[in-house]
């Protein structure tokens, strides 16, 4: 599709929009940006937004008032102005300010085997955030809202003596190392199905998967018919965090 058909097909499908809610003015939204917008992606979903627009995404770290930011910016435009991605906007970026974290309503899981007496039923709510945007950057420009209130933790630490800073970082780092565990199951959506299916292909350590490159995705992508899933679950970036002792996304996810 040209550039100009898919403007027109934007336009038709309402995502152009005339206006942009500016109840705060004095310190949220320029007048000047009214029309603005953008997509943003978070928690494997693509959101269109504009300033003092309220957003729920699935669940983010922070409490009420803290600084956010996604810098994963599909999209930016203005009326008819639009530029695209490719995958990102180049120096784009969204800031908000998380109002409140939540569950959404609950919903019903009822599974059902015909004939076999089988039955299950779960429940399941979501947790989410609720976050309102307080800006749309572009050219590599800065937020100038507050800082999340996770930097307050690193503000205590440097308080203390850096005497006292060191040995602690140090003892972290080692428990870290202590605790990694070299299994490619840890990695979100890798099951003992993908684990054999990798092994067959000779690759058994994260060490592997963190130095893979583009060519080397696309390649693995190919020869097990893995449809894009190494780059849609973000293995490579799993496999880094794994290896310097974060906790697996699975779990952190289950909390």
């Amino acid at each position: 599709m040209s550039a100009s058909g898919l403007m027109q097909s934007l336009r038709n499908k309402g995502f152009f929009r005339s206006a942009v809610r500016c109840e705060n003015q004095g310190n949220r939204c320029n007048p000047a940006d009214r029309n603005m917008f953008a997509v943003i992606k978070t928690g494997g979903k693509q959101y269109k937004v504009a300033a003092n627009d309220l957003v729920r995404v699935e669940k983010l770290p922070g409490e009420a008032g803290d600084a956010i930011t996604f810098e994963n910016v599909l999209m930016v435009g203005a009326d008819a102005d639009v530029t695209l991605g490719t995958p990102l906007v180049e120096g784009a970026l969204v800031a908000g300010e998380v109002v409140e974290q939540f569950r959404d309503k609950k919903i019903i899981v009822f599974k059902k085997k015909r004939r076999q007496g089988y039955r299950r039923k779960n429940g399941h709510r979501q947790e989410l955030t609720l976050v309102r945007i307080t800006e749309i950057l572009t050219g590599g420009a800065k937020p100038s809202g507050k800082k999340a209130a996770a930097p307050k933790k690193a503000a205590k630490a440097e308080a203390k003596p850096a005497a006292e800073a060191a040995p602690a970082a140090e003892k972290a780092e080692t428990a870290a190392k202590a605790e990694f565990k070299d299994d490619v199951k840890l990695i979100g959506g890798v099951g003992p199905a993908l684990e054999k299916k990798l092994a067959s292909a000779g690759i058994t350590s994260l060490n592997q998967i963190a130095e893979w490159t583009d060519a080397d995705i696309a390649k693995i992508d190919e020869e097990l018919d893995l449809r894009g899933r190494v780059q849609r679950d973000e293995w490579v970036d799993q496999a880094k965090e794994l290896i310097a002792g974060k906790p697996p996304r699975a779990k952190i996810d289950q909390k």
